[in-house]
């Protein structure tokens, strides 16, 4: 894709995002790699306001061009691109049942196998620190070491993919996976798989989903 052809799927996206209910309003925010840095959606617009043209490019260092102002959450996206060069498309969301996991400071353990779908044998919840800071993204490279997703405390989940629709993928499937986790809760402490078969799992993840 052209330049102007990313904005759109991005914006396409925010809008899938919301759509899917991991989001609403204009909390979240979407971006692609895209030549030496990345296009993201824009700071307290509402994505059903933008145009492709309102997404902004930020090379990796932080410098933005565009005709709107990048979101609050550039930096941890700059640095998850730098960071891991695997990561095409990044999803933050404001999932409801990832926040409700992650404002009681949840790591998601292996109480079901697809835990391992996010690259280890639990879903780390990062530490908190106040948005749109270097401290928000140093703790959630810190959760995100070895996986692909985790919880942000008192604020979200994010997660990458190699392209925007398989972040949107992982963030539908961490949002399930938060959902099933809280339901369980609400019986009693979960039963979890054994370190030997989540090790089994991982493996055989490692080919899932390719054809």
């Amino acid at each position: 894709m052209n330049e102007h052809e990313l904005k759109a799927a991005v914006l396409a996206t925010a809008r899938q995002m919301n759509a899917e209910r991991l989001n609403r309003g204009a909390a979240g925010n979407v971006s692609v790699r895209c030549g030496a840095g990345f296009l993201v959606t824009p700071t307290g617009m509402t994505y059903a306001a933008c145009e492709p043209d309102d997404m902004v490019h930020v090379g990796l260092d932080g410098q933005a061009v565009g005709r709107r102002k990048p979101s609050s959450e550039w930096r941890f996206h700059r640095d998850i691109y730098a960071a891991r060069p695997e990561a095409g498309a990044i999803i933050h969301a404001h999932a409801p049942f990832a926040v409700s996991l992650a404002c009681m400071g949840c790591t998601i353990p292996p109480f079901h196998y697809m835990v391992a779908r996010f690259g280890g044998s639990d879903v780390r919840c990062a530490a908190y620190a106040t948005f749109g800071t270097q401290a928000l993204s140093d703790a959630v490279l810190a959760a995100l070491q070895d996986r692909c997703a985790c919880l942000m405390a008192h604020h979200g989940m994010v997660a990458f993919g190699h392209d925007l629709d398989h972040a949107l993928a992982l963030a539908v499937e961490l949002e399930t996976l938060c959902e099933q986790y809280w339901r369980v809760l609400q019986i009693g402490p979960p039963r979890l798989l054994a370190d030997d078969e989540m090790a089994r799992v991982l493996v055989a993840f490692r080919d899932y989903g390719r054809q």
